[in-house]
């Protein structure tokens, strides 16, 4: 494959010979308007609803939906006196940047509404402004709203407490429901009534789905440009003017000077026919479209699809004329047998690709008609940024419902710790909203560290969760198991949701919490019989829709033979950050021992934390024991070569690893260590978007993204007598050839043009047990984060331990090395050939421009050693950079 020289300018050569046809009508602008929604929700009618600002306090608004069902619209309504303007447009969220809608009160906004001191909310309601601080400590507000049998917390010595309880009971949350977009963004809301959240929530679910299956018959750039088209087309003319195509040239990270747009633009006009009344009026959707496709083709830079195309079937026909066009059976032949290594693909098979190639809109430069079976250079470029062609197997994607009767010891399980908490682990916000966002990025372990709380007005214990001894924010344990009883109700076929208690509670909390467990969990609480304890732990397919709890559960014996929970133990208590220590783990030990654990919360639990003294001991003891390491004492027990009979003993029995106590940034620690030991539960900080945590993504994008992933044989099947079994070492080589619809970092509409280049890391497990990360950055393509076309560096890997190995590709800035996207896949989960990467961002979502967004890399996969050992590189890559921990 030849080198490509990223270019420095952005030049073209339009192809002036070439007739080009009216453009095809573009059929996805249309695509939603067959979606049935209530006349009264759409443009021009409308439903009033409250709109949660960020101080928390309620604006009414209007809500409607817009006639081409692309935007949800919500407009200000301010009264002035008696009477109320007409409605203002405050902000339109694009149905394409939605992630999914939200029922319930699970986010910020919402936590910070019920804390509302009531006098400002009463100024508020009645014209009045005034800003609210945050509150540092629990609100007087109710323990559970909208739940008659719960009391508020006492406010005895505080004055306003009625009418803070009022307000809260105001805050109903079978009304109120959040639009949670591009990420990490929300929108909260409340309806008058429940019927009318459901009217609006069941209309916009059937747009999102509409919109998902329509947006896989449009070409990416198509998708793009629809996008950002009404940034431009704000007075909905339906054409844009040379100025307007240039905003759009700049959004799409592909800046052209003035002369040389106006000159380009004219250009084209002519040889679509538009006469100059016609280009000054502007050009349509459909012909700006051809307009972004002919730059992006008739650019001088050499770009990867024509060397491929040219490669593989020829520049020139066997009648002498050039190759426009390719058969289903020469792809067959030579790009997927061939490059691809797709054995199993049949010629019905690609037939059925091509029907959906040929019904893909796509920007063709021509209208003519094309032969069923042969696709065109164009619609083979759709292909290979196409999800068809992903890198990551679809096979592994997809989820495997006979993979999921083993018992849960085979599993990896997507893991998070203290994950309440929206930063760093001593002065930062504790929120409920952070169960809601990790159950949705597919975690299924989720921690809570419960301690005494206050006692509610008739003197009744509340539970608190937050980092004990330190200046994090506290919030209610019974809001937390709410929150997961909500998406619960509308995810009941998930797989089980585990509870780790770090359980810092007095005797009477802890009858509190396990009444809140049974009353707010119901049936979806998982009770195990004591005959059930012994034996083999159950499969997740049998505990589907469950809560699983992981705490204590003895059985006779001292406090000291089992664990204390404490994520801190394993350090010491001596790490601090200024005058905040963490809490002495001996003192825990003496306070845990003393207040010994409650019958009622003790039968509730499954996981029962046991000390570890040896693997001896622990391999004998019941399937229901297991253990909670440190990533320090991972590494330890590695170097002390214990991998072997720690992969036997997490055969039977649950192994759970967190941070160090010395991270008080909550940064995370490479979870591959822990998972080559066949550690179910490696638990991370997913506050921290870091690239551990786009790890953990990659690895739980597996099996359908359930939280739960089947480990290889070696680790399931492993004989300790055997001695080492460990895979095969293989060689990847990968080139980072093209991108497709780069945004810029957090996909903002505004700033600078980026220069993208890509770093491709790989992280794997030495025979050693050490870490490894070897990553190699590519040339940066300056000022195009449109068709990003990267130079010929080949990155060269060994990989020691691909069952577990991971490759990393992630995209920046490099202006200020500033990150924008990335997607992480198991080796062995890597297809081979020329492949399209999906890129996801901070918050792995692939909403607004990141839904556009992917990488074109060439991969080549073989068994066994490189002749250039680790870390080996082409010619044009220079040294890779390998660090081992």
């Amino acid at each position: 494959m030849p080198t490509y020289f990223p270019s420095t300018t952005n030049t073209f050569a339009f192809n002036m010979s070439e007739p080009v046809q009216k453009a095809p009508k573009i059929h996805f602008l249309s695509a939603l308007t067959t979606v049935a929604v209530p006349a009264n929700l759409l443009e021009g009618a409308g439903v009033e609803v409250s709109l949660v600002s960020a101080n928390g306090s309620l604006t009414q608004s209007m809500l409607c939906i817009s006639h081409d069902k692309f935007s949800i619209k919500l407009s200000s309504l301010e009264k002035k006196g008696f009477f109320r303007t007409h409605p203002s447009i405050s902000r339109s969220i694009d149905i394409g940047e939605i992630d999914r809608i939200q029922r319930g009160q699970a986010t910020q906004q919402f936590e910070i509404a019920k804390m509302r001191k009531p006098s400002v909310v009463n100024r508020n309601l009645t014209g009045g402004s005034a800003g609210v601080k945050r509150p540092q400590s629990i609100p007087a507000r109710a323990a559970s709203v909208g739940d008659a049998s719960t009391t508020a917390l006492s406010l005895a010595s505080t004055p306003t407490a009625n009418s803070t309880s009022q307000w809260v009971q105001q805050l109903d949350p079978l009304t109120s429901f959040s639009l949670i977009f591009r990420g990490a963004h929300t929108v909260d809301l409340m309806a008058p009534t429940h019927a009318l959240r459901e009217e609006i929530c069941d209309a916009i679910d059937r747009i999102l789905v509409a919109y998902q299956r329509g947006k896989t018959r449009v070409a990416s750039d198509v998708q793009l440009l629809r996008y950002i088209w009404l940034d431009v087309d704000k007075e909905k003319t339906g054409f844009i003017t040379t100025a307007q195509v240039g905003k759009i040239l700049h959004q799409l990270n592909y800046p052209m000077k003035p002369k040389d747009l106006a000159s380009t633009y004219d250009k084209f006009g002519k040889v679509i026919g538009l006469d100059r009344t016609m280009r000054r009026r502007g050009l349509s959707f459909e012909q700006s479209a051809t307009f972004l496709h002919k730059l992006k083709r008739d650019s001088w830079i050499v770009k990867p699809v024509n060397v491929i195309w040219n490669q593989l079937f020829g520049e020139v026909m066997n009648n002498g004329k050039m190759r426009t066009t390719v058969s289903d059976k020469t792809l067959l032949e030579r790009f997927l047998h061939g490059m691809q290594g797709e054995a199993k693909m049949t010629l019905i098979d690609v037939r059925k690709l091509f029907r959906k190639l040929h019904d893909m809109e796509i920007a063709h430069t021509t209208g003519e008609k094309l032969d069923i079976n042969r696709i065109t250079k164009d619609q083979f470029e759709a292909y290979l940024f196409s999800e068809a062609n992903e890198a990551f197997s679809p096979d592994k994607e997809r989820h495997d419902i006979a993979e999921m009767e083993h018992p849960l010891s085979a599993y990896w399980i997507n893991s998070s710790h203290n994950t309440y908490l929206v930063g760093d682990q001593y002065t930062s916000h504790s929120r409920v909203e952070m169960y809601s966002n990790a159950l949705y990025r597919g975690c299924r372990c989720l921690e809570l560290d419960v301690w005494d709380g206050p006692k509610s007005v008739n003197g009744s214990p509340v539970p608190i969760v937050w980092h004990g001894k330190t200046m994090t924010s506290k919030i209610l344990f019974v809001d937390i198991i709410r929150t997961i009883k909500v998406f619960l109700n509308f995810h009941p076929d998930t797989y089980p949701i585990i509870l780790s208690f770090e359980n810092h509670c007095s005797i009477p909390y802890q009858e509190v919490m396990a009444d809140a467990l049974v009353r707010i969990l119901g049936a979806s609480l998982y009770i195990p019989t004591e005959a059930s304890l012994y034996g083999r732990l159950p499969s997740p397919a049998s505990l589907r829709g469950m809560v699983v709890i992981k705490g204590r559960r003895p059985d006779g014996t001292e406090a000291d033979a089992y664990d204390t929970d404490d994520d801190s133990d394993d350090d010491g208590p001596t790490s601090s950050m200024g005058s905040v220590t963490m809490v002495d783990s001996e003192a825990n030990r003496a306070k845990v021992k003393g207040f010994g654990v409650a019958p009622e919360l003790a039968r509730l639990t499954l996981f029962h934390g046991h000390k570890f003294l040896s693997w001896e001991a622990s391999c004998k003891a019941p399937t229901y024991y297991m253990h909670s390491f440190s990533e320090s004492k991972v590494r330890s027990r590695l170097r002390h070569k214990e991998a072997n009979v720690w992969v036997v003993y997490n055969q039977s029995h649950m192994s759970r690893t967190y941070p160090a106590g010395s991270r008080v940034d909550s940064s995370n620690y490479n979870p591959l260590l822990a998972w080559s030991a066949g550690c179910q539960m490696a638990a991370l900080n997913f506050q921290t978007p870091d690239a551990f945590l786009r790890l953990n993504d990659g690895r739980f994008r597996e099996n359908g993204s359930c939280g739960y992933v089947l480990k290889p044989p070696s680790l399931i099947l492993k004989d300790e007598a055997l001695g080492d079994t460990s895979p095969n070492p293989m060689r990847l080589s990968i080139r980072a050839l093209a991108g497709s619809c780069i945004p810029k970092p957090k996909g903002t509409r505004h700033g600078d043009c980026i220069d993208p280049y890509v770093r491709v890391a790989l992280y794997d497990v030495k025979k050693e047990e050490k870490e490894s990360i070897t990553w190699y950055p590519s040339t940066a393509a300056l000022q195009n984060g449109f068709f990003p076309i990267w130079g010929q560096e080949k990155f060269q890997f060994q990989v020691e331990n691909w069952e577990v190995a991971m490759v990393q590709f992630t995209v920046h800035d490099k202006t200020k090395d500033e990150f924008i996207a990335s997607s992480s896949i198991p080796i062995s989960c890597l297809r081979r050939g020329i492949r399209s990467v999906k890129l996801y961002d901070m918050t792995n979502t692939r909403s607004g421009a990141f839904d556009f967004a992917s990488l074109l890399v060439d991969i080549k996969l073989s068994t066994g050693r490189s002749d250039g050992g680790e870390g080996s590189t082409g010619s044009t890559a220079g040294m890779g950079t390998t660090a081992e921990v």
